[in-house]
């Protein structure tokens, strides 16, 4: 499902280590409300660290609802292992309080269109519409 998973009415964990940004990106485009999103909480790549390398015109244009929601998400990076310094260095907790969720701007939620991924150059995960046509890179793990 590429990440478009709702929560359903329930409060629901998502364990994203060493995920694409595709993916946290279609999560949140998949539970874009305020009562959905509040019901979240995931534990994966630091989003402020995708804000960091990722240039602002690409992430908004690319990774449009991790950037609209990034003021209305709480992060806690989880401490490094000095075993494992260079492979989980970047992974946090993150949750939506719905209040912060309630004070972004009205027109953050006016968008709801799917992502695409049309002109991303460095796209983390494999499309279904490359899996149904049989593409060997679809039979990659």
């Amino acid at each position: 499902q590429e990440g478009k998973h709702g929560v359903g009415g329930s409060a629901t964990l998502f364990y994203m280590v060493h995920c694409g940004k595709a993916l946290y990106n279609n999560l949140l485009w998949r539970n874009w409300a305020a009562g959905a999103l509040s019901k979240m909480v995931i534990i994966g790549n630091s989003f402020r660290g995708i804000e960091e390398r990722v240039l602002s015109r690409i992430l908004e244009r690319d990774y449009s609802y991790i950037a609209k929601v990034l003021k209305g998400t709480e992060e806690v990076a989880l401490p490094a292992h000095p075993r494992y310094l260079d492979t989980f260095n970047d992974t946090s907790v993150h949750w939506f309080p719905l209040q912060k969720l309630e004070e972004l701007s009205p027109e953050v939620w006016d968008c709801v269109e799917e992502p695409t991924y049309q002109e991303c150059e460095d796209l983390e995960i494999i499309r279904k519409d490359r899996a149904e046509e049989g593409s060997p890179a679809a039979a990659e793990p």
